[in-house]
């Protein structure tokens, strides 16, 4: 058996034998972090961001990762952000869609059958209780989910896979909903009806039109 497992653990070679060297689960995890893409090429990851996390690029330049207790929550955050802001952008952009004539910034100060006073306490309550359930199921797992479910995956499309993108379109939307926020802010339209009015007139209706003509923007003749 001694010399079978030596005859195994041996390889031919053109200038003799060599041993093997056994892969292991540490060096195949080292390996497919080394190769992972990085935000800028060839930059050093710093130490805690080892390709284990999903969507994990090694950016970090603050370094609020280096507290590993922190890090995971961290990492929770963003995740959290990211489907919030996925939400939001799916809204935003189905409303304009769909010609809902309420702006999407506009529709807070709009009138509904149920006044805001009466809304605020039920989105407390029943916020309050979703985060905190969240909460404490994140403690107890370390996983996100939904009541006394975690993690919370109705269609079975929990894998690394779809972990990585979910991070990657989460990162996507929060852009997108700053981007968003700022061309409401400064040019008062929705992201299709701002798109269409700078390809009707592209030097016309620009980002520096819109600053130099203040007054008709907050008026909407803009």
């Amino acid at each position: 058996m001694a010399v079978l497992t030596s005859k195994m653990s041996t390889k031919l070679t053109s200038s003799g034998v060599r041993p093997v060297k056994p892969t292991t689960r540490a060096s195949r995890m080292v390996m497919k972090a080394s190769n992972r893409p990085l935000w800028l090429p060839d930059v050093i990851p710093p130490p805690h961001l080892n390709g284990t996390l999903p969507g994990d690029s090694g950016f970090d330049p603050l370094g609020l990762g280096l507290n590993e207790e922190r890090l995971k929550w961290y990492v929770e955050a963003e995740k959290m952000n990211g489907r919030w802001a996925m939400m939001a952008v799916t809204g935003i952009m189905g409303q304009e869609l769909l010609g809902v004539p309420v702006k999407w910034f506009e529709a807070g100060a709009a009138e509904y059958d149920l006044p805001v006073q009466a809304q605020v306490p039920i989105l407390f309550l029943v916020m309050g209780f979703l985060e905190t359930k969240r909460f404490q199921g994140f403690r107890e797992t370390g996983t996100s989910g939904f009541i006394n479910s975690y993690p919370f995956d109705p269609v079975g499309l929990n894998s690394p896979k779809h972990a990585v993108n979910e991070v990657k379109n989460g990162r996507l939307a929060m852009v997108a909903f700053v981007g968003f926020a700022v061309q409401a802010l400064v040019t008062r339209t929705q992201p299709i009806e701002g798109l269409q009015k700078h390809l009707a007139d592209p030097f016309g209706k620009n980002i520096t039109y819109y600053l130099t003509h203040t007054p008709e923007v907050i008026a909407g003749t803009a």
